[in-house]
């Protein structure tokens, strides 16, 4: 999916260091491992625990549900058929097994016993196959209605006219327990996918009044909804009724609505809010050594990055373009620039994911080209001037939105590609994020370099590479605003997807990234840390691999 919406919602409140639209993706934020550890003698099974949240823009709703405000409370209340733990590997939830073809082109999808929705109702293969098809309906608009593009007998929902009740040709139900997938492609990541909030059962009552249910959701997760107090707190409670692995430390998570992140760090030193999952500026320098929180600070799944549009005059995808982009990548100083302007939230990038994904790899042929090499660099200019050469009065410039926080980096990799090779270079900004976006879609940008990133919806690297990189993903119809096109990587992609399993088609993805390392039709920048801080009375906090806090690890003394 492309991620305009939920970058637009949260790169204008981001705080200035951080620059990650942080939580786009939901993945599940809550797992076993290490629960029992988080749970001592102090704390108390029943506390409530308060955290930092923000008023979700949308209904609880999972198939209408794309930013962090409202992914972290669907998130907590609805179990999918896979949940992942917090190094974003996939474990059966709802599913007891989920089975493909020799060619991963249909699985076979068998639920768990016993498992049953807050309101009593049994969790049934018609829980799965109606939800979906209710999401994908065009009558619906549901913002995730692209999650489901390749199940078969979804453009039929997609055409104007469609019945309200029209169900996917593609998903048949052969028992209550039992369902089957037929893809339009073959994918060896459809069990990683099905992890996506968007995938969540819904029981029969949320069909009576789907605008009423947003307000009031069922759940079929470790919490249920209790109450929301809009622009002020939405109440979640322990859900007595779960069925699942997931051992809950707590009576139940209040989420309280902060419009500033100084004031919600201020009440966690104070022991007035429990957990936040993000710093404010101010404390950037300090959080880590402030003795009145807990601090945390580990790699993250996000990716800021600047893409360099195929168009611009001498970095085409051919010999000269490619020795410009890889002396601009080794001309700047990525470790300097996250310890300075940074101040350490941030780590310097292997390959184009990101640490905590499944797939992630840090010695791929190619990866020296993202590090620092002041010599390498000026010798690959230098072999580019000796085909084509680089007008000395012109500029290398790269465009970042001025209300995003990008600034001081942006500034600094200016003089460091400056310095290291001797050319003008220079960070230009772009007033607001919305014009910044609205030209990038129109692609007015391609004479500059323009900032970029990504969070993925489920930890994988497809999601990653096949949304920035795929040729299908270029010419507007996704997230490839470069517009860069490869066949081989292209080829490698689809050889992925009809891998027998995840091990084998990360192998396929590495292959993938090396021609991305050698081509960089973008310039990785680095990895920012899921970063933030607990009262000295919280236990067991935890960032998962999507940035949320691991609900269920959570308690506190009384």
């Amino acid at each position: 999916m492309k991620k305009g919406s939920k970058l637009t919602l949260v790169s204008a409140t981001i705080c200035a260091l951080a620059l990650l639209a942080s939580g786009c993706g939901s993945g599940s934020n809550t797992n076993t491992e290490g629960a029992e550890q988080s749970s001592g003698s102090r704390s108390s099974n029943n506390a409530v625990v308060s955290v930092h949240g923000c008023e979700p823009a949308q209904p609880l709703i999972p198939s209408n549900t794309v930013e962090s405000c409202g992914g972290q409370v669907v998130d907590a209340i609805n179990s999918r058929l896979v949940r992942f733990d917090d190094q974003g590997k996939a474990h059966n939830d709802l599913a007891s097994e989920i089975k493909g073809n020799d060619d991963m082109s249909q699985y076979k999808i068998t639920l768990a016993n016993g498992r049953k929705f807050s309101d009593g109702t049994p969790i049934n293969a018609k829980s799965f196959t109606r939800a979906w098809s209710w999401a994908a309906n065009v009558n619906n608009g549901q913002l995730n209605a692209s999650f489901f593009a390749n199940i078969k007998g979804f453009e039929d929902l997609q055409k104007q006219g469609v019945p309200a009740d029209a169900q996917f040709s593609g998903l048949k139900v052969i028992d209550d327990k039992t369902f089957t997938v037929d893809l339009i492609s073959p994918s060896s990541t459809f069990p990683i996918q099905v992890g996506y909030g968007a995938f969540a059962p819904l029981p029969e009552s949320f069909y009576k009044d789907p605008k009423a249910y947003g307000e009031n959701p069922v759940s079929s997760g470790p919490y249920k909804f209790d109450s929301w107090q809009h622009n002020a707190m939405v109440k979640l409670r322990k859900n007595s009724d779960y069925g699942g692995e997931v051992k809950v430390q707590n009576g139940g998570i209040d989420y309280k609505v902060y419009t500033d992140m100084g004031s919600a760090y201020s009440d966690v030193q104070a022991g007035n809010l429990d957990v936040i999952d993000r710093i404010p500026t101010s404390a950037v320098k300090t959080f880590m050594t402030d003795s009145m929180v807990q601090s945390y600070n580990k790699p993250g799944s996000g990716l800021q990055m600047f893409t360099i549009p195929t168009a611009m005059e001498h970095f085409g995808q051919d010999q000269e373009g490619h020795l410009r982009r890889q002396a601009i990548s080794m001309a700047i100083d990525r470790k300097m620039l996250i310890d300075k302007v940074l101040g350490g939230l941030g780590v310097q990038p292997t390959d184009f994911t990101a640490p905590t994904i499944p797939g992630y790899a840090k010695h791929l042929k190619g990866s020296d080209n993202i590090k620092y090499n002041a010599k390498k660099a000026k010798e690959y200019w230098a072999k580019a001037d000796a085909i084509s050469k680089w007008p000395a009065d012109r500029s290398f410039r790269m465009l970042y939105n001025a209300d995003g926080g990008s600034k001081d980096f942006y500034d600094g990799m200016a003089n460091s590609i400056k310095n290291t090779l001797g050319i003008k270079a220079e960070a230009t900004p772009v007033p607001t994020f919305s014009e910044f976006r609205g030209n990038i879609k129109k692609r007015l940008y391609n004479d500059a370099a323009f900032r970029s990133s990504w969070s993925p919806d489920y930890p994988s690297p497809e999601s990653y590479l096949m949304s920035n990189f795929a040729s299908s993903a270029a010419d507007g119809n996704g997230s490839n605003d470069g517009d860069y096109k490869n066949p081989k990587f292209d080829s490698l992609l689809k050889q992925a997807a009809m891998a027998k399993d995840t091990n084998e088609a990360n192998k396929f993805f590495q292959q993938a990234e090396e021609i991305l390392l050698q081509d960089m039709p973008a310039v990785p920048l680095y990895n920012p840390t899921n970063n933030g801080a607990s009262a000295k009375k919280v236990h067991g906090m935890r960032l998962g691999w999507d940035g949320y806090p691991i609900f269920a690890e959570l308690s506190k003394d009384q």
